[in-house]
């Protein structure tokens, strides 16, 4: 079983950056694929960045040269640095595990933190 924990959301100006974090713990952290997804007020959970097992990543046009991911397997953490923040990348932003190589489906995702909370001002 594997707990995962993020931290790092909070209130940014459009055009700011924030880092979120993700701490997994109970599980073989090097070999999971990480995801971010997030998801707002009457809207479907949506991808916006993965990393593998090997560090391939992977965006949506929707946040591609915005946000980056990346991970280090030593601490067992994800981050998302997220850059030139607009309102519309308001949400709750999730971390999650999955064992497959990199997917963009929720529903690949094995294991899921409680999510942060992200609110971009314009």
């Amino acid at each position: 079983q594997v707990q995962l924990v993020e931290s790092g959301g909070g209130l940014v100006q459009t055009g700011g950056s924030l880092r979120l974090s993700c701490l997994a713990s109970g599980g073989t952290f090097s070999s999971l694929s990480m995801g971010w997804f997030r998801q707002a007020p009457g809207k479907e959970r949506e991808f916006v960045a993965g990393v593998s097992s090997s560090a391939y990543s992977a965006f949506p046009d929707s946040v591609k040269g915005r946000f980056t991911i990346s991970r280090d397997n030593r601490k067992n953490m994800v981050y998302l640095q997220m850059n030139n923040l607009k309102p519309e990348d308001t949400a709750v932003y999730y971390c999650a595990a999955s064992p497959s190589f990199l997917p963009r489906m929720s529903s690949s995702y094995n294991y899921w933190g409680q999510g942060t909370q992200v609110t971009v001002s314009s």
